[in-house]
């Protein structure tokens, strides 16, 4: 992919103390008190490259905060000034205002247009080296070493994956409810480099990412007949998927990139199709006169989770890629939609419709340990950062009667807390995550 990739990415130190417990967070319970991290100012050789520091500086720090797992000690506290990376940490210095973790850093210019980052991550109370990385880079490139900067603190201390590095594509709303304009947009995780894949002409809906990141299948009402689309994101070439003679929506890639599932709708049925990117072969995968749609493989792609109306309300259904073996696994009071699988494969997001609330929740492959995590007059559509920490959907409130009420972003952890808005230029909804970029 295209987008100012990193010239240089060298591990250059990494070293692990053994005379105390290694320090970590426990990403899967529900923490409340986030781990307090100081990160004094980049060291830098000169004014120009000293902004380059900071702004890199902020990015991190705005990551980590947003995960909810961590807070920065305010700087007007701190005691050592660095002037060096061969300065070692004052430890009783960092000790004395309650840093868990130091983060020290430097940053130089190597030439007219590229950048050298460097940075160590320090366990304070065991006086250990966690982690060390230096990257070089073009100098347009500088946000993006922020958020892998932080992927890597953040994997260092927690075990997971991080997630900063990686997109969103969703679909921008605007214009009253009677003439609204929907449109594909894409922007980083945290809502910057936000640009239009689309131009609103026609209708666009639920935007998936393919794997391999190059391209994004989504609904488009052009011609007004609703049918699916595959959209490259570098060359902006958009072609229609198969050959179906009526409405097709619900699109979804499989983890290779190879097929898509989508829903066909033909005489007042709805059946799950899948399609052969290659072979351009399409192959239905269930049958009979119920609504099946939303469907979502499994992350080593021997298994579909879909939503049905087949035992008389909307529920969860699990089958094998081959449509063999359909069972229910949804058995809770209320409507069932939108199932996605875990990137993790440990569990299956849902949207819940319930005593005339909306819910986003999660539950175990078997319908097992279903937990509700964000609830509202209308939640809806969620989607899973790579890591399958985090969850990002969208959020409606109950509008007036003539006001169109703000649809917006949303992002929420896995044990329920840390709820976030999303900021989007306009009106926002049907998020998809991207994998981590390569």
């Amino acid at each position: 992919m295209k987008r100012g990739f990193l010239l240089a990415f060298v591990w250059i130190f990494m070293t692990c103390g053994v005379a105390r417990a290694e320090l970590s967070i426990d990403v899967t319970g529900a923490m409340r008190e986030p781990m307090p991290v100081a990160f004094p100012e980049m060291v830098h050789d000169g004014f120009w490259v000293g902004r380059y520091g900071d702004d890199i500086r902020k990015v991190v720090m705005a990551d980590l905060e947003r995960s909810g797992l961590f807070k920065f000690i305010d700087e007007r506290s701190y005691i050592q000034e660095f002037s060096s990376m061969e300065e070692e940490p004052a430890f009783v210095d960092w000790k004395a205002i309650n840093a868990t973790a130091l983060i020290q850093s430097a940053i130089k210019e190597v030439d007219a247009n590229n950048l050298r980052v460097e940075f160590r991550l320090w366990d304070v109370f065991a006086e250990n080296q966690m982690k060390g990385q230096s990257f070089t880079t073009t100098k347009d490139n500088w946000r993006r070493v922020a958020h892998v900067m932080a992927d890597a603190i953040y994997e260092r201390l927690t075990g997971e994956k991080g997630y900063f590095d990686t997109r969103i594509v969703y679909v921008s709303e605007t214009g009253p409810a009677t003439r609204r304009v929907k449109r594909l947009a894409i922007m980083d995780q945290d809502g910057e480099n936000h640009k239009f894949l689309t131009s609103g002409a026609s209708m666009a809906l639920t935007p998936r990412f393919s794997p391999n990141l190059q391209k994004i299948t989504y609904m488009s009402y052009a011609g007004n007949v609703p049918r699916v689309y595959i959209l490259d994101i570098e060359t902006g070439k958009q072609e229609l998927l198969g050959n179906f003679p009526g409405m097709t929506f619900a699109p979804r890639f499989s983890p290779d990139s190879s097929k898509v599932l989508l829903s066909f709708a033909s005489r007042g049925k709805t059946n799950i199709y899948e399609m052969d990117l290659k072979k351009r072969i399409s192959k239905q995968l269930t049958f009979g006169s119920a609504i099946d749609t939303s469907p979502s493989y499994s992350p080593d792609g021997s298994q579909i989770v879909f939503n049905s109306d087949r035992g008389g309300n909307q529920q969860l259904y699990v089958m094998n890629a081959d449509g063999s073996d359909i069972r229910r696994i949804s058995f809770g009071s209320g409507r069932y939609a939108t199932p996605v699988w875990s990137p993790r494969g440990d569990y299956i997001a849902f949207t819940k419709m319930a005593g005339g609330q909306f819910y986003i929740g999660v539950m175990y492959p078997d319908g097992s340990g279903e937990r509700l995590l964000a609830s509202g007059y209308l939640v809806e559509g969620p989607t899973w950062s790579p890591n399958g920490r985090v969850l990002m959907y969208f959020r409606q409130e109950k509008g007036g009667r003539r006001a169109t009420a703000p649809v917006k972003l949303y992002s929420i952890d896995l044990t329920g807390y840390n709820e976030r808005q999303i900021i989007t230029p306009a009106d926002g909804s049907d998020p998809a995550w991207s994998p981590l970029l390569p």
